[in-house]
C-alpha cells in the first residue's frame, strides 16, 4: 500500500450541490438504480477517496434526483 496517497480530501464540490438541490442522502439513495449506498453517499460528501465505479454511481443518482445533467468533475475535486 502507497502510504503517499491521501484518502481524506476535504468537504466536496457534491455537498454544495446537493444542498442547492434540496437534496439528501436519501434522495440520491432512493433514485439510485445501482446498489448505492448510504455509507458510499456519506463518504462522496465528506471527501474520501472513491473508486470510479462508486463515483459514477454517485452521479447518476445525482443526475437522476437533480433532474439535471452533471459530470464527474462537478462532484469531485480529486
Amino acid at each position: 500500500m502507497d502510504k503517499n496517497i491521501i484518502y481524506d480530501l476535504g468537504p466536496q464540490p457534491l455537498s454544495g450541490l446537493m444542498a442547492e438541490a434540496g437534496l439528501k442522502p436519501a434522495d440520491l439513495v432512493g433514485n439510485s438504480a445501482e446498489q448505492l449506498t448510504y455509507k458510499m453517499v456519506s463518504r462522496a460528501v465528506k471527501g474520501r477517496r472513491l473508486t470510479p465505479k462508486i463515483q459514477y454511481k454517485v452521479l447518476n443518482a445525482l443526475n437522476k434526483a437533480a433532474g439535471r445533467q452533471y459530470k464527474l468533475k462537478d462532484l469531485f475535486n480529486y
